[in-house]
């Protein structure tokens, strides 16, 4: 199999040694997004993580989309929290994304994440059939 580095103009650049995503066989691998507006790369939310949680998800969906996946393909995500007290906030943002069969997920508390984000998300999809 080979492995296919993915990207989207849609989603902030990497900041650092690592692709916005990695495709093999039928999955993609996204690394995690903040909430960094893609076309100015600054932190957007004004540390309100409701904002924030839009933001990455929107991200997310942007480099699903550029690995020929969706939000629907979804298997497996992992939330980062700088607070456990937004765990809720992050939860009400992110049910809208994934309304219908969630995915299977995990939510951790760290102890500080790049740019002062308050929550990071990254994911797992199946790519679609013929993309």
């Amino acid at each position: 199999m080979e492995r296919k580095v993915i990207g989207s103009e849609g989603a902030p650049r990497a900041i650092g040694p690592y692709s916005q995503a990695i495709g093999l066989g039928s999955l993609v691998f996204c690394s995690g997004q903040i909430a960094l507006d893609p076309q100015s790369g600054t932190l957007v939310g004004g540390g309100d993580v409701k904002s924030e949680t839009r933001r990455v998800m929107d991200n997310l969906a942007a480099v699903l989309a550029a690995g020929g996946s969706s939000l629907e393909q979804v298997l497996k995500t992992t939330i980062y929290l700088v607070d456990m007290a937004d765990f809720a906030a992050v939860n009400e943002v992110y049910g809208t994304y994934f309304a219908a069969a969630p995915p299977a997920r995990a939510t951790v508390a760290v102890a500080a994440l790049p740019k002062g984000a308050r929550v990071e998300i990254e994911a797992i999809a199946v790519i679609r059939p013929g993309a």
